[in-house]
């Protein structure tokens, strides 16, 4: 990775390049306009089997111009930081504003709403990590899930990243704010055979700190195990039942939330949650709290993507569902204000009931616990849910066995509702932070 030196001179690089193109566009043309540069530097590594298969470096750097010509929108990105590139795409941008049809929902976000000092969130921990090292970290993680069982015979690979990356946003109504980040990621995915079986599984580790990864014996131990224990799994017979969808995959059950009420959908009249706001679609304990300003956080960000400044607010409360997802645009066509949300959410705080993902499986008792979902089966128009689905069966509280090739169905206000309790064993490596969840009863189909 870059020095700290080095990673401050692209930031000023980023500075000086959004306030000079606002310059410029401010002599050339009477309009509002955005400007926002971004750089992403850092690497990939892919090992497998002890063999280096790739090693990807980025340093990816780009422009994004985005002018507002009375009711018409001009947009234009660009590699090219000199200034007569500059100038170029801002003539474009301008030419593709005048030649653009109308729209009265287009706009700079309100003034009111941006952000001009951006907070400090402990996201930037820039570390001396090497590609030497990196390969060290995904050759022993896989070294390590080989030597625990020798029923692990082959492996998909293991990965290590590292990258920076720098955010500066800019607009004519005079925010220039910034922002930088690290993120260091680590995967391994190894196959198990023993006699006619052959399963495979994964884990992961992902922190903007180093220190704060898995450590990469522990990764590639854990990885083995979970393959392993996948090793003899059956088919079963179609039911309803109970289902607990794990730790790994709760944040999956909780992101179809997040297209339902997305305002795009809202306003296009394509989310089956039309109805819904400030209505019950959660059993009445739960809540659902974004946070965008826990330090550290992956999901953290001063301000989205169009510098609006971001807040803690309930997207569900009590069960009750407190708003929809918003920016300047779809927020105008239905008649509110931006919520903050212009590229996506930040930082999901699902309760629980804290109990132990043990006494969870107690409290259900019998039925299937769902580790890994296959397949995009959700309609956000209608609300039902269809996905393959790999697991394994419960009896008495205890997992019995493993489960494969079955699906799960039903319909999200349902199985939304129909949710008995949330363990306390809570994933932390995404922004949807929740832990294991089990539902009263779903249809299951198998043989």
């Amino acid at each position: 990775m870059k020095s700290i030196d080095q990673i401050k001179q692209e930031e000023n690089l980023l500075i000086n390049t959004v306030n000079t193109t606002l310059k410029l566009a401010k002599k050339i043309i009477n309009c509002s306009i955005e400007v926002s540069a971004k750089k992403t530097l850092g690497f990939n590594i892919n090992v497998r089997n002890n063999i280096v298969e790739n090693i990807e470096f980025n340093s990816d750097r780009v422009l994004f111009i985005t002018v507002y010509n009375k009711f018409s929108k001009g947009s234009v990105s660009s590699k090219d930081f000199s200034i007569d590139s500059i100038k170029k795409i801002l003539n474009v941008a301008i030419d593709i504003s005048k030649n653009s049809s109308s729209d009265f929902f287009v706009g700079l976000p309100d003034i009111k709403l941006l952000c001009f000092n951006s907070d400090n969130l402990d996201l930037f921990h820039p570390s001396e990590m090497s590609i030497k090292n990196g390969i060290n970290y995904a050759s022993i993680a896989e070294k390590e899930a080989f030597r625990l069982d020798k029923r692990i015979f082959n492996s998909e690979g293991s990965f290590f990243s590292s990258h920076t990356t720098i955010n500066v946003l800019g607009n004519s109504l005079g925010m220039l704010e910034k922002y930088k980040s690290t993120l260091y990621s680590a995967y391994n995915c190894m196959i198990a055979k023993e006699k006619n079986s052959m399963q495979r599984d994964f884990d992961y580790s992902t922190s903007r700190k180093i220190e704060n990864l898995e450590k990469p014996n522990i990764l590639g131990k854990k990885t083995a195990q979970r393959a392993i224990a996948r090793l003899g799994a059956r088919k079963i017979n179609t039911m309803k039942s109970s289902i607990i969808f794990s730790r790994e995959i709760s944040c999956n059950f909780f992101s179809n939330l997040i297209s339902a009420i997305s305002g795009d959908n809202v306003y296009r009249k394509s989310t089956f949650l039309l109805y819904d706001l400030q209505k019950k679609i959660f059993p009445s304990w739960l809540s659902i709290i974004e946070n965008p300003h826990i330090r550290q956080g992956l999901g953290s960000k001063p301000f989205d993507n169009e510098g609006v400044k971001t807040h803690i607010k309930y997207i569900v409360k009590d069960g009750i569902l407190s708003t929809w997802l918003l920016d300047s645009y779809n927020s105008r066509r239905l008649g509110l204000i931006s919520t903050g949300n212009s590229g996506g959410i930040h930082n999901w705080l699902v309760s629980n009931h804290n109990m132990s993902f043990q006494d969870l499986l107690k409290n259900m008792n019998t039925g299937l616990l769902v580790t890994e979902l296959m397949g995009q089966g959700v309609d956000i128009v209608s609300g039902n849910y269809s996905q393959g689905a790999m697991g394994f069966w419960v009896d008495n509280g205890k997992i019995q066995y493993p489960v494969n090739e079955i699906t799960i169905s039903g319909n999200l206000k349902n199985m939304w509702l129909n949710i008995l309790s949330i363990s306390n064993d809570i994933d932390m490596r995404n922004n949807i932070q929740c832990g294991s969840i089990l539902i009263s009863e779903m249809q299951i189909s198998g043989n």
